[in-house]
Protein backbone atom coordinates (compact mmCIF):
# COMPACT_ATOMS: atom_id res chain seq x y z
CA UNK A 1 0.00 0.00 0.00
CA UNK A 2 1.14 3.76 -0.04
CA UNK A 3 0.26 4.90 3.08
CA UNK A 4 0.17 8.34 4.49
CA UNK A 5 0.85 9.05 8.56
CA UNK A 6 -0.25 12.64 9.66
CA UNK A 7 2.39 13.24 12.61
CA UNK A 8 4.43 10.50 10.83
CA UNK A 9 8.02 12.18 12.76
CA UNK A 10 6.36 11.93 16.36
CA UNK A 11 7.15 9.40 18.48
CA UNK A 12 4.48 7.03 17.44
CA UNK A 13 4.51 7.98 14.05
CA UNK A 14 7.90 7.02 13.42
CA UNK A 15 7.88 3.41 14.73
CA UNK A 16 4.32 3.22 13.05
CA UNK A 17 6.29 4.67 9.76
CA UNK A 18 9.33 2.28 9.98
CA UNK A 19 6.63 -0.92 11.14
CA UNK A 20 5.30 -0.28 7.74
CA UNK A 21 8.39 0.20 5.63
CA UNK A 22 9.39 -2.85 7.03
CA UNK A 23 6.08 -4.60 5.63
CA UNK A 24 6.85 -3.45 2.36
CA UNK A 25 4.32 -0.49 2.14
CA UNK A 26 5.39 3.10 1.37
CA UNK A 27 4.98 5.81 3.37
CA UNK A 28 4.55 9.71 3.26
CA UNK A 29 5.13 11.26 6.71
CA UNK A 30 3.55 14.41 7.35
CA UNK A 31 4.85 16.56 10.14
CA UNK A 32 5.16 20.10 11.05
CA UNK A 33 8.12 18.82 13.68
CA UNK A 34 6.65 21.15 16.30
CA UNK A 35 6.55 17.88 18.41
CA UNK A 36 7.66 15.68 16.16
CA UNK A 37 11.29 15.19 15.52
CA UNK A 38 13.08 14.38 12.20
CA UNK A 39 16.16 12.51 13.94
CA UNK A 40 13.09 10.03 15.31
CA UNK A 41 13.19 8.80 11.38
CA UNK A 42 16.87 8.44 11.25
CA UNK A 43 16.42 4.91 10.43
CA UNK A 44 14.37 5.44 7.31
CA UNK A 45 16.82 7.86 5.83
CA UNK A 46 17.38 7.32 2.79
CA UNK A 47 14.92 4.62 1.86
CA UNK A 48 12.87 4.82 -1.33
CA UNK A 49 10.16 4.01 0.31
CA UNK A 50 9.98 6.55 2.92
CA UNK A 51 9.23 10.30 2.10
CA UNK A 52 9.23 12.80 4.97
CA UNK A 53 6.72 15.66 3.83
CA UNK A 54 7.47 19.22 6.09
CA UNK A 55 4.08 20.98 6.78
CA UNK A 56 1.02 21.26 8.08
CA UNK A 57 -2.22 18.90 8.64
CA UNK A 58 -3.98 22.52 8.62
CA UNK A 59 -2.51 23.24 5.13
CA UNK A 60 -5.78 22.61 2.52
CA UNK A 61 -3.93 22.00 0.00
CA UNK A 62 -0.60 20.03 1.07
CA UNK A 63 -3.24 17.70 2.97
CA UNK A 64 -5.26 17.28 -0.28
CA UNK A 65 -2.25 16.31 -2.75
CA UNK A 66 -0.37 13.29 -0.26
CA UNK A 67 -4.49 11.89 0.25
CA UNK A 68 -4.88 11.96 -3.14
CA UNK A 69 -1.33 9.94 -3.66
CA UNK A 70 -2.32 7.32 -0.80
CA UNK A 71 -4.24 4.30 -0.48
CA UNK A 72 -4.72 4.93 3.58
CA UNK A 73 -4.67 7.30 5.86
CA UNK A 74 -3.19 6.88 9.63
CA UNK A 75 -4.09 10.59 11.05
CA UNK A 76 -2.03 10.48 14.52
CA UNK A 77 -1.29 14.61 14.28
CA UNK A 78 -2.49 16.15 17.02
CA UNK A 79 -1.33 18.29 19.96
CA UNK A 80 -0.50 16.02 22.85
CA UNK A 81 0.81 16.06 26.18
CA UNK A 82 -0.92 17.63 29.88
CA UNK A 83 1.47 20.18 29.70
CA UNK A 84 1.05 20.94 26.33
CA UNK A 85 -2.67 21.41 26.37
CA UNK A 86 -2.85 23.50 29.69
CA UNK A 87 -0.53 25.78 28.39
CA UNK A 88 -1.87 26.22 25.03
CA UNK A 89 -5.31 25.68 24.80
CA UNK A 90 -6.25 27.38 21.22
CA UNK A 91 -4.05 26.32 19.70
CA UNK A 92 -4.31 22.51 20.58
CA UNK A 93 -8.20 22.63 20.42
CA UNK A 94 -7.70 23.98 16.52
CA UNK A 95 -4.94 21.49 15.35
CA UNK A 96 -6.97 18.75 16.74
CA UNK A 97 -10.31 19.42 15.85
CA UNK A 98 -9.90 21.53 12.43
CA UNK A 99 -7.00 19.32 11.56
CA UNK A 100 -9.33 16.53 11.73
CA UNK A 101 -12.04 18.12 9.68
CA UNK A 102 -9.57 18.64 6.72
CA UNK A 103 -7.97 15.26 6.48
CA UNK A 104 -11.50 13.28 6.50
CA UNK A 105 -12.53 15.91 4.47
CA UNK A 106 -9.67 14.94 1.74
CA UNK A 107 -10.10 11.29 2.58
CA UNK A 108 -13.76 11.46 1.90
CA UNK A 109 -12.95 13.16 -1.48
CA UNK A 110 -11.02 10.65 -2.16
CA UNK A 111 -12.50 8.11 -0.80
CA UNK A 112 -9.59 7.15 1.09
CA UNK A 113 -9.90 4.34 4.20
CA UNK A 114 -9.06 6.65 7.14
CA UNK A 115 -7.68 5.77 11.16
CA UNK A 116 -8.08 7.92 13.78
CA UNK A 117 -5.56 8.10 17.03
CA UNK A 118 -7.77 9.42 19.98
CA UNK A 119 -7.18 8.94 23.69
CA UNK A 120 -8.11 7.73 27.03
CA UNK A 121 -8.41 11.08 27.81
CA UNK A 122 -12.02 10.55 26.22
CA UNK A 123 -13.16 9.01 29.43
CA UNK A 124 -12.26 12.09 31.45
CA UNK A 125 -12.90 11.06 35.61
CA UNK A 126 -14.85 8.14 34.74
CA UNK A 127 -13.17 5.66 37.18
CA UNK A 128 -14.60 2.25 36.29
CA UNK A 129 -12.15 -0.21 35.79
CA UNK A 130 -12.04 -1.87 33.19
CA UNK A 131 -12.92 1.38 30.73
CA UNK A 132 -15.26 -0.31 27.79
CA UNK A 133 -15.11 1.70 24.63
CA UNK A 134 -19.07 2.61 25.44
CA UNK A 135 -18.67 4.07 29.10
CA UNK A 136 -20.04 7.20 29.56
CA UNK A 137 -17.81 10.44 29.04
CA UNK A 138 -16.91 12.30 32.89
CA UNK A 139 -15.56 15.83 32.68
CA UNK A 140 -14.84 18.53 33.99
CA UNK A 141 -16.12 22.26 33.64
CA UNK A 142 -15.48 23.43 30.17
CA UNK A 143 -13.67 26.39 31.72
CA UNK A 144 -10.85 24.09 32.43
CA UNK A 145 -8.11 23.70 30.26
CA UNK A 146 -7.65 20.34 31.45
CA UNK A 147 -10.68 18.92 29.43
CA UNK A 148 -10.17 20.85 26.09
CA UNK A 149 -7.84 18.05 24.82
CA UNK A 150 -10.66 14.99 25.89
CA UNK A 151 -13.28 17.41 24.33
CA UNK A 152 -11.27 17.75 21.09
CA UNK A 153 -10.72 14.05 21.12
CA UNK A 154 -14.35 13.47 21.25
CA UNK A 155 -15.34 15.88 18.63
CA UNK A 156 -12.45 14.08 16.15
CA UNK A 157 -14.08 10.81 17.14
CA UNK A 158 -17.41 11.77 16.17
CA UNK A 159 -16.56 13.51 12.69
CA UNK A 160 -14.98 10.23 11.83
CA UNK A 161 -18.17 8.54 13.16
CA UNK A 162 -20.54 10.63 11.13
CA UNK A 163 -18.46 10.38 7.94
CA UNK A 164 -18.83 6.42 8.24
CA UNK A 165 -22.84 6.59 9.03
CA UNK A 166 -23.35 9.35 6.53
CA UNK A 167 -20.89 9.53 3.76
CA UNK A 168 -19.80 6.25 3.75
CA UNK A 169 -16.38 6.68 4.77
CA UNK A 170 -14.33 3.57 5.92
CA UNK A 171 -12.78 4.83 9.11
CA UNK A 172 -11.97 3.35 12.46
CA UNK A 173 -11.16 5.16 15.89
CA UNK A 174 -8.54 3.79 18.09
CA UNK A 175 -8.10 4.96 21.68
CA UNK A 176 -4.83 4.88 23.07
CA UNK A 177 -4.26 4.61 26.62
CA UNK A 178 -0.19 5.86 28.17
CA UNK A 179 1.79 4.46 25.08
CA UNK A 180 5.23 4.82 25.59
CA UNK A 181 8.82 3.42 24.69
CA UNK A 182 11.96 4.88 23.13
CA UNK A 183 12.08 8.43 21.93
CA UNK A 184 9.18 9.69 23.76
CA UNK A 185 10.15 12.60 25.50
CA UNK A 186 9.36 14.03 28.95
CA UNK A 187 9.24 17.68 27.79
CA UNK A 188 5.58 17.57 27.79
CA UNK A 189 4.28 15.64 30.41
CA UNK A 190 4.97 12.20 29.55
CA UNK A 191 5.85 10.32 33.06
CA UNK A 192 8.08 7.42 32.57
CA UNK A 193 10.37 9.77 30.17
CA UNK A 194 10.60 12.26 32.58
CA UNK A 195 11.18 9.70 35.76
CA UNK A 196 14.29 7.95 33.63
CA UNK A 197 15.95 11.22 32.76
CA UNK A 198 15.20 12.27 36.51
CA UNK A 199 16.96 9.31 37.25
CA UNK A 200 19.82 9.02 35.42
CA UNK A 201 20.61 12.93 36.28
CA UNK A 202 20.73 12.29 40.25
CA UNK A 203 17.55 14.63 40.11
CA UNK A 204 14.36 13.84 42.28
CA UNK A 205 11.83 11.83 40.95
CA UNK A 206 8.79 14.28 40.65
CA UNK A 207 5.20 12.95 41.03
CA UNK A 208 2.51 15.07 40.43
CA UNK A 209 -0.50 14.77 42.91
CA UNK A 210 -0.54 11.90 45.14
CA UNK A 211 1.10 9.45 43.67
CA UNK A 212 -1.21 6.83 44.35
CA UNK A 213 -3.56 7.10 41.26
CA UNK A 214 -2.76 4.29 38.91
CA UNK A 215 -2.03 4.13 34.91
CA UNK A 216 -1.62 1.12 32.42
CA UNK A 217 1.93 1.62 30.15
CA UNK A 218 1.55 -0.07 26.41
CA UNK A 219 4.64 -0.72 24.34
CA UNK A 220 4.63 1.67 21.40
CA UNK A 221 5.22 -1.51 19.52
CA UNK A 222 2.20 -3.07 20.68
CA UNK A 223 -0.18 -0.09 19.67
CA UNK A 224 1.77 -0.22 16.12
CA UNK A 225 1.06 -3.56 16.09
CA UNK A 226 -2.86 -3.23 17.04
CA UNK A 227 -3.60 -0.14 14.78
CA UNK A 228 -2.14 -1.62 11.57
CA UNK A 229 -3.91 -4.72 12.10
CA UNK A 230 -7.29 -2.46 12.47
CA UNK A 231 -6.44 -0.46 9.35
CA UNK A 232 -6.07 -3.92 7.82
CA UNK A 233 -9.23 -5.10 8.57
CA UNK A 234 -12.44 -5.05 6.82
CA UNK A 235 -15.13 -5.53 9.57
CA UNK A 236 -14.05 -2.62 11.91
CA UNK A 237 -15.44 0.43 9.99
CA UNK A 238 -17.40 3.09 12.23
CA UNK A 239 -16.53 1.38 15.51
CA UNK A 240 -13.88 2.93 18.63
CA UNK A 241 -10.80 0.29 20.01
CA UNK A 242 -9.45 0.92 23.33
CA UNK A 243 -5.34 -0.43 22.71
CA UNK A 244 -3.89 -0.59 26.14
CA UNK A 245 -2.50 -2.70 28.49
CA UNK A 246 -4.26 -3.74 31.72
CA UNK A 247 -0.89 -4.40 34.14
CA UNK A 248 -2.10 -1.35 36.71
CA UNK A 249 1.00 0.44 38.19
CA UNK A 250 -0.08 3.46 40.37
CA UNK A 251 2.64 6.50 39.71
CA UNK A 252 4.40 5.93 43.26
CA UNK A 253 5.30 2.50 42.41
CA UNK A 254 5.89 2.98 38.70
CA UNK A 255 9.09 5.57 39.96
CA UNK A 256 10.48 3.15 42.56
CA UNK A 257 10.58 0.49 39.89
CA UNK A 258 12.55 3.22 37.71
CA UNK A 259 14.88 3.98 41.06
CA UNK A 260 15.71 0.04 41.19
CA UNK A 261 15.87 -0.74 37.24
CA UNK A 262 18.27 2.24 37.06
CA UNK A 263 20.53 2.02 40.33
CA UNK A 264 19.32 5.89 41.12
CA UNK A 265 19.73 7.20 44.36
CA UNK A 266 17.59 9.79 43.41
CA UNK A 267 14.78 11.03 46.20
CA UNK A 268 10.80 11.13 45.71
CA UNK A 269 9.33 14.44 45.49
CA UNK A 270 5.41 15.31 45.34
CA UNK A 271 4.38 18.72 43.60
CA UNK A 272 0.54 19.26 43.92
CA UNK A 273 -1.38 19.65 40.75
CA UNK A 274 -1.76 23.53 41.10
CA UNK A 275 1.95 23.86 41.19
CA UNK A 276 2.81 21.28 38.47
CA UNK A 277 -0.44 22.36 35.97
CA UNK A 278 -2.64 25.21 36.90
CA UNK A 279 -4.97 26.02 40.03
CA UNK A 280 -8.02 23.67 39.79
CA UNK A 281 -6.58 20.58 38.04
CA UNK A 282 -8.13 17.91 37.62
CA UNK A 283 -6.80 13.96 37.08
CA UNK A 284 -8.21 10.95 37.30
CA UNK A 285 -7.54 8.34 40.27
CA UNK A 286 -7.86 5.43 38.34
CA UNK A 287 -7.50 4.55 34.12
CA UNK A 288 -7.67 0.61 33.38
CA UNK A 289 -8.50 -0.45 29.70
CA UNK A 290 -11.33 -2.67 28.53
CA UNK A 291 -9.09 -4.52 25.20
CA UNK A 292 -11.24 -7.26 24.80
CA UNK A 293 -13.38 -6.07 21.81
CA UNK A 294 -9.87 -5.73 20.14
CA UNK A 295 -8.80 -8.50 20.96
CA UNK A 296 -12.42 -10.28 19.18
CA UNK A 297 -11.48 -7.94 16.05
CA UNK A 298 -8.19 -8.58 15.63
CA UNK A 299 -7.03 -10.49 18.12
CA UNK A 300 -4.96 -7.48 19.96
CA UNK A 301 -3.04 -8.72 23.02
CA UNK A 302 -0.16 -6.50 24.63
CA UNK A 303 3.27 -8.72 24.08
CA UNK A 304 6.04 -6.72 26.32
CA UNK A 305 5.49 -5.62 30.37
CA UNK A 306 6.04 -2.77 32.16
CA UNK A 307 9.64 -4.01 32.75
CA UNK A 308 10.03 -4.19 29.08
CA UNK A 309 8.74 -0.76 28.94
CA UNK A 310 11.11 0.62 31.01
CA UNK A 311 14.50 -1.34 30.32
CA UNK A 312 13.61 -0.13 26.62
CA UNK A 313 13.25 3.37 27.75
CA UNK A 314 16.41 3.27 30.09
CA UNK A 315 18.61 1.66 27.30
CA UNK A 316 17.62 4.63 24.76
CA UNK A 317 17.74 7.27 27.23
CA UNK A 318 21.15 6.04 28.14
CA UNK A 319 22.11 5.69 24.48
CA UNK A 320 20.82 9.53 23.48
CA UNK A 321 23.13 10.71 26.51
CA UNK A 322 25.91 8.48 25.24
CA UNK A 323 25.55 10.05 21.88
CA UNK A 324 24.89 13.83 22.72
CA UNK A 325 28.22 13.08 25.15
CA UNK A 326 30.39 12.14 22.11
CA UNK A 327 29.18 15.02 20.34
CA UNK A 328 30.39 17.27 22.63
CA UNK A 329 33.50 16.04 23.05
Amino acid sequence: MKVLITGGAGFIGSHLSEALVAQGHEVAALDNLSTGRAQNLAGLHGNPAFQLVIGSILDERLVDKYVERCDVVFHLAAAVGVQLIVNHPLESLTTNIRGSEIVLEAAYRYQKRVLITSTSEIYGKNTNAPLKEEEDRILGSPLKSRWSYSTSKAVDEILAYTYWKEKGLPTVIVRLFNTVGPRQTGFYGMVIPRFVQQALSGEPLTLYGTGKQTRCFLHVQDAVRGMIALMQSTQVSGEAFNLGSQEEVSIEQLAKQVLELTGSSSPLHTIPYDKAYEAGFEDMVRRVPDISKAKRAVGFSPTLGLKDILVSVIEHTRNEAGSVAKAVR
